[in-house]
């Protein structure tokens, strides 16, 4: 399908479920996505951070988007992250991404290499000429050590390079200042947040809309939060929000002195997801560390206090 412009609402970025042996588990995709279209969603992220992209190979990831796609068939956006280190290997993704149905890809700065302010924006530039669809920006300084700043977003937004940018950079005032000087209209650029906890302030500033991680666990949660918003119904906006911020705290389960940050959040939505039945196994990639029995129980006591269970 086209994707919309711009693009708006909850676009949960997808968990990739795996099997005990860290194979793609496809028929816990699927229920997954069942899920999420069911609770209300606007569209779907799949390859993004929290679809542990950057431990798939290149067979699991095009598994994982044919899977999606064609389960989708159509009734949502499906976006697609191309996510790697040069331009000439996200090229390679954004070809394969957009032969597999992708309606949109989505685009970190180059990282490893030491990168100029003006490759970055030649990296963008380069990237769109050779996409048959439309290019977001990944704005995911904590990954790729680049922090895009508004100034290029809004050039390459005005060139047309950019359909639109997902800001998971925690930079409010950055935020609002793209927010700010984009051009309204009819095909105007897509600001989109990557923040589970600021929504609503988000929403307030003119985002429009959210990518959250925690939209795995909780759908109809965001989608009321997005709905509260729209409908300028800032009390249920906050009361929704502030239920999340709760729920958000699951991330923290896990023991910081065995184990990333990463395993802990990415552990604990997929651990959500098994205790609601909708994943088989909250196994993640290697080398991530599992939570432990303990951290899990934790996550369920998060999911029974935001009234999932």
């Amino acid at each position: 399908m086209t994707l919309p412009a711009p693009l708006t609402g909850v676009v949960p970025p997808v968990c990739t479920p795996l099997t005990p042996d860290r194979e793609v588990d496809t028929a816990s995709l699927v229920r997954l996505v069942d899920h999420l279209v069911a609770g209300g969603v606007d569209g779907l992220f799949v390859l993004g951070s929290t679809s542990e992209v950057a431990y798939l190979t290149d067979r699991q990831r095009a598994l994982v988007l044919d899977t999606v796609v064609r389960h989708v068939g159509g009734q949502l956006p499906v976006l697609a992250g191309a996510i790697d280190m040069t331009t000439p290997r996200v090229l390679d993704h954004v070809r394969a991404l957009g032969a597999g149905g992708a309606d949109a890809v989505v685009v970190t700065a180059p990282f490893y290499t030491r990168t100029h302010p003006a490759e970055i924006a030649r990296h963008f530039r380069l990237v769109a000429r050779g996409s048959e669809v439309p290019v977001l920006a990944y704005d995911l300084p904590m990954a790729v050590h680049t922090k895009l700043s508004p100034e290029l977003v809004l050039e390459l937004a005005a060139e047309g390079v950019l359909a639109g940018l997902k800001d998971s950079s925690g930079d409010e005032g950055g935020f609002r200042r793209v927010l700010i000087g984009r051009r309204p209209g009819p095909g105007s650029f897509s600001v989109l947040t990557g923040s589970e906890v600021t929504v609503d302030a988000a929403l307030a500033m003119g985002a429009d809309g959210v990518v959250p991680g925690l939209g795995n666990v909780d759908p109809e949660g965001y989608v009321r939060l997005y709905r509260a918003c729209r409908s300028g119904d800032w009390a249920l906006a906050r009361t929704e929000q502030e239920r999340l911020c709760g729920l958000f705290g699951m991330v923290t389960t896990g023991d910081p002195a065995r184990m990333g940050g990463s395993s802990s959040a990415l552990g604990a939505f997929k651990a959500a997801l098994r205790l609601r039945g909708i994943i088989d196994c909250s196994a993640t990639a290697e080398p991530q560390i599992p939570l432990s029995t303990e951290d899990v129980e934790r996550v369920g006591k998060y999911v029974a206090a935001a009234g999932l269970m």
